[in-house]
């Protein structure tokens, strides 16, 4: 991975992230206003805004800017979400440490 994990994207604090790649192919399940948003979606954060209870699956480019987001009530519902959109998605906890200091 070129550019490390961010702790925080669009002020939310990213707690998952996984990587989208050839291996995780769109379903087609979804279709997005962005035009051509699968080919610009380099990974996937679910991240949390301080003092709310929802989380966010933030759609994010090579470079962790964030294109769009979706928003759910559970942390496991915005996996099921991504899981949804995404063939073969693994998520894990963001490295700590992981941004540039």
């Amino acid at each position: 991975m070129s550019t490390p994990v961010p702790a925080v994207l669009d002020g939310a604090s990213v707690e998952l992230y996984a990587l989208v790649g050839d291996a995780q192919r769109p379903t087609g399940r979804t279709r997005h206003s962005v035009d051509s948003l699968d080919e610009k979606i380099s990974h996937l954060a679910i991240a949390r805004y301080d003092g709310e209870s929802d989380y966010y699956l933030f759609y994010c480019s090579a470079d962790w800017e964030v294109l769009t987001d979706t928003c759910h009530p559970t942390r496991q519902e915005a996996i099921e979400q991504a899981d949804f959109e995404f063939e073969n998605l693994e998520f894990a906890p963001r490295p700590t440490g992981s941004e540039p200091g």
